[in-house]
Order: C-alpha cells, then sequence, then structure tokens
C-alpha cells in the first residue's frame, strides 16, 4: 500500500472514508454542510473532518472553495474516487433473464447510468422474485430489480427498501391470456402453466383463474412454454407479452385480461424498481444520489426503437 493509502487507515484516514460516502450525495457547485455539521454525522471533532476533508482533496477526489459567509461550495467531485474510498467496492445487481429487449434495454440502461457515475458495477441474471430476494437476503448480491408491485409485496414481510422505481413500462409491457389454439378457456381440466418463483405471474395466474377448482397446475419456465403448448402439456398461462409472439410462434393465441383484474395493478406491475437491503444505507444513498435514473429508462427507449445495440 503506498504512503497516500495508507493515511486512509488513520484516526484520520476513516474520517475521510465516511466523508466520502457522505459527500456522494452532494452534487458540483453547491455548498456543504457546516463542519460542526459533518463532525456531529460521524462523531467526531471538527479538526478530524477538517483533516478528513484535506485527505480527500490531495488525493484527487473533491475540490472545494470556501466562499466568506455563504460557507464551502463543493467545485468538483470525481466519484469514482469517492465511491472507492468510501470502500463501496462493485455493487452487483440480480435482474431477470433478458429474453426480452425490454430487459436487454434495462439492463444497458443501468449498466450505462453505472459507469456515468463512476460506481464500479456488474449484473448477474436469475429467474423469478423470489431468486433474486434471496441472493439479496444473503448479501450475494447489492441491488435486485423486480416489479414496483413485487417490490411492494416483499418489502412488507423482508428487510428491504425501495431504491428507485423508474415507471411504467420499464419493466414489461403488459400481460396476457395464453390459450392453446383451439382449446376453449372453458374447458374441464384445464392445464395452466405458472412460474412460482414469480410474484407477480403467481398472483395475476391466480386471479385469473380464481374460483376455477379443475385447474390442472403446471410448473414452468418462460423457455419451457413453447415446448408445452407445442406438445400438448399445457394448454394456458398468463405471461408478459413482450415478444410472446416470436418466442412462441402460431400455436398461441394471445387474450387480453379482464380490465378489473389489471386495472389496479397495470402501473405498478409493468414499473422496474430496484431494491436494497435495509441497513446498507452509504450504499444505498450514494446510489440514489450518484445515479440518474433517467439515463436508464433513455438508454431503455434507445433499445426497444432499435436505435442502439444492447451491451450489458
Amino acid at each position: 500500500m503506498s504512503g497516500a493509502d495508507g493515511r486512509f487507515l488513520t484516526r484520520n484516514g476513516m474520517a475521510a472514508r465516511q466523508l466520502a460516502a457522505l459527500l456522494l450525495n452532494h452534487e458540483a457547485d453547491t455548498r456543504l454542510p457546516r463542519l460542526r455539521d459533518f463532525a456531529g454525522d460521524l462523531k467526531v471533532g471538527n479538526g478530524t473532518v477538517q483533516a478528513g476533508l484535506q485527505l480527500l482533496e490531495e488525493a484527487g477526489a473533491v475540490e472545494t472553495k470556501a466562499r466568506g459567509h455563504l460557507g464551502t461550495f463543493l467545485v468538483h467531485a470525481d466519484r469514482a474516487i469517492l465511491w472507492r474510498l468510501a470502500g463501496l467496492g462493485t455493487l452487483l445487481a440480480a435482474m431477470p433473464l433478458p429474453y426480452s429487449h425490454r430487459y436487454e434495454g434495462l439492463a444497458t440502461g443501468l449498466r450505462a447510468a453505472f459507469e456515468q457515475a463512476g460506481a464500479p458495477f456488474a449484473i448477474t441474471f436469475m429467474r423469478g422474485a423470489s431468486t433474486r430476494l434471496g441472493a439479496l437476503l444473503e448479501g450475494k448480491a447489492d441491488l435486485v430489480v423486480l416489479s414496483r408491485f413485487a417490490a411492494d409485496r416483499i418489502a412488507e414481510e423482508h428487510p428491504v427498501e425501495l431504491v428507485a422505481d423508474l415507471g411504467p413500462g420499464t419493466y414489461v409491457g403488459s400481460h396476457g391470456l395464453l390459450l392453446r389454439r383451439g382449446t376453449p378457456l372453458e374447458t374441464e381440466g384445464l392445464r395452466v402453466a405458472v412460474d412460482s418463483s414469480s410474484e407477480d405471474l403467481r398472483m395475476l395466474t391466480a386471479r385469473v383463474f380464481a374460483g376455477r377448482e379443475d385447474i390442472e397446475w403446471v410448473e414452468a419456465s418462460y423457455m419451457q412454454l413453447r415446448g408445452l403448448f407445442a406438445q400438448g402439456r399445457a394448454d394456458a398461462t398468463v405471461w408478459n407479452l413482450d415478444e410472446v409472439s416470436d418466442h412462441l410462434g402460431p400455436d398461441v393465441e394471445v387474450l387480453p385480461l379482464d380490465e378489473e383484474i389489471t386495472s389496479e395493478l397495470a402501473s405498478r406491475n409493468s414499473s422496474a424498481a430496484l431494491i436494497g437491503r435495509t441497513g446498507e444505507s452509504s450504499a444505498l444513498d450514494a446510489v440514489r444520489a450518484a445515479l440518474d435514473f433517467g439515463v436508464v429508462t433513455d438508454v431503455q427507449g434507445e433499445v426497444l426503437r432499435g436505435e442502439r445495440v444492447p451491451l450489458y
């Protein structure tokens, strides 16, 4: 370790690392809190805060300027250096399998936003919100992408919190009822495919077929649907309609869901949400402060319109 790096292991250096996390929440050309306010947050003396800020300046992480009675302003911040000194490391986000252009666009947008923020970032793909939640709770992932509806349900039962809601149409376009062509919906013993690992699909499928005790449930993932329908092993399912015609072929008929079922869920069900572990305040606050989520949606739109090649 170099001499400069070694200074960040001292008392002043530890304060500098804590300050680095706090400064990720500040934009250039904005006034910084007073030394005493920083000192109160970090539970150290004013002199320690002053020394910590000096270390950050020497490391090239920030540039500040005193403006008399107006206070001290942040002139410039190198977010990549602040991120490293804060000890946040590479953030790993768990996403759904990228089987649609919408998901490819979302992954590309997230990568672009993290790169712009100077924050180390990687993506892993996992099928099912419950699987991704498990990875988050076990510390195997730092962020999870899922629908806002699933995020709200999960937050009621687990120590997670919402980091961002990217808005309607960022997770899925819409859901519909898929029916094997030539099979009446009222068929006794209808075989319905369901992905139990997906909070959204499990809920929607249960709502669509509520009250039907004759249903035969077939556990399946999206990648299995074409074969199940073609082989006559499944008659119906509720699924994300993005690119269904390309993936499932002509043997499947698409029917709209009852408006009563989808109206209350339309926006939350189609919105992509990012959640993180409660208690990881430094990292989550840094993500909120450093990332321009408008970049995510802009890039996703470019991918969906064919104006950008997916890169994730």
